[in-house]
């Protein structure tokens, strides 16, 4: 599944915007309250809606959680029109295409939006897995949570409730798209043991030999990189997956971060579409700079405008005419050279 465009009329800050993706990585910057993580959202909940049992409208009040479950508290504030429409296209390895769409207004009732194309979505991308890593980590409390959260005694959005489920599930049975050897071993190079779910206690650990740790005691940039190996480890991302990561920088040592780029760039080698937003200069920059001249590597910069959000995309992190990460890298480097 490659997800090849995303339009959007009337939703949250993002107002109206049309945006056409590349089938590699794709590499979202911008300033807070630009949208950078709606986009991920829709995108997931469009993948998940793959799924029989998933309906798109549904699945999108799961993620972005407006108030009382209303599709209706997702459009643009201020907006004089006040129909509001998603559209997102993907195709298969085929290069078959598919549009799945949404629409909605004021007077909609909760998650009851118009939604058109999903029994075409669902025939066409079946069997297709989409992971979604939140910029915040939960695993190190994961104890009851899901069941926790079903009886609404405490409040996350399905991002956190689907990994869970996720990585209590071990599918690496079949290991005819399995991900290869080498990228777990790079990954292990960051990992003090292997990450382990038991399932009497409900929780993770971080097992070494017969020993185990408990996740909440390991640092959480460690705990980001033995998530990554564990859903590669039981074969949750495979050829022809979606990856989606909010911030994969949060609380990861600097040192990480050019490993993290190189990994990311060799999952999309192995047919894997990746969506990332950023704060991040030096991981923004690595996946320029190590990018080969045949990795499919785009980036979007998120800008605030008197008419909304202006969304800008270039092949090249250094071509961005708004570039927030450049500008502010500049700036500090402007007074470190004063101090000089």
């Amino acid at each position: 599944m490659i997800i090849k465009s995303l339009k959007v009329e009337n939703i949250t800050v993002l107002g109206s915007s049309n945006i056409s993706f590349t089938p590699g990585i794709n590499i979202i910057i911008g300033e807070n309250g630009t949208g950078k993580t709606h986009i991920l959202k829709i995108i997931y909940s469009a993948c998940r809606a793959t799924q029989a049992k998933t309906s798109f409208s549904y699945k999108l009040t799961r993620t972005m959680f407006p108030d009382d479950y209303k599709l209706s508290q997702l459009i643009t504030k201020g907006a004089r029109n006040k129909t509001s429409k998603i559209e997102i296209t993907a195709s298969n390895q085929l290069k078959n295409e598919k549009k799945l769409s949404l629409s909605f207004e004021k007077n909609t009732k909760k998650w009851e939006g118009k939604v058109t194309g999903e029994s075409a979505w669902e025939k066409e991308f079946a069997g297709v897995n989409s992971i979604y890593i939140p910029a915040k980590d939960i695993l190190a409390n994961a104890y009851n949570l899901v069941a926790a959260t079903e009886r609404d005694n405490v409040r996350f959005d399905d991002t956190y409730l689907d990994l869970i489920n996720i990585l209590k599930i071990d599918s690496s049975d079949n290991d005819s798209d399995k991900i290869s050897d080498d990228i777990l071993q790079k990954l292990e190079k960051f990992t003090d043991g292997r990450m382990v779910y038991d399932n009497i206690r409900d929780e993770f650990y971080i097992k070494k030999g017969n020993s185990k740790r408990e996740f909440n005691l390991v640092a959480e940039g460690e705990r980001k990189v033995s998530l990554l190996w564990q859903l590669l480890k039981r074969g949750a991302i495979k050829k022809g997956d979606i990856l989606l990561w909010d911030e994969p920088e949060s609380n990861i040592n600097p040192r990480i971060i050019p490993y993290i780029a190189d990994i990311l760039l060799e999952l999309q080698r192995k047919g894997i579409q990746i969506f990332v937003s950023t704060h991040n200069y030096i991981l923004a920059k690595y996946f320029e700079i190590r990018a080969t001249e045949k990795d499919e590597v785009c980036f979007y910069s998120l800008n605030k405008n008197k008419n909304g959000i202006e969304i800008e995309k270039n092949r090249s992190f250094s071509g961005l005419k708004n570039n927030t990460l450049i500008s502010t890298f500049e700036k500090l480097l402007d007074e470190v050279y004063e101090l000089e």
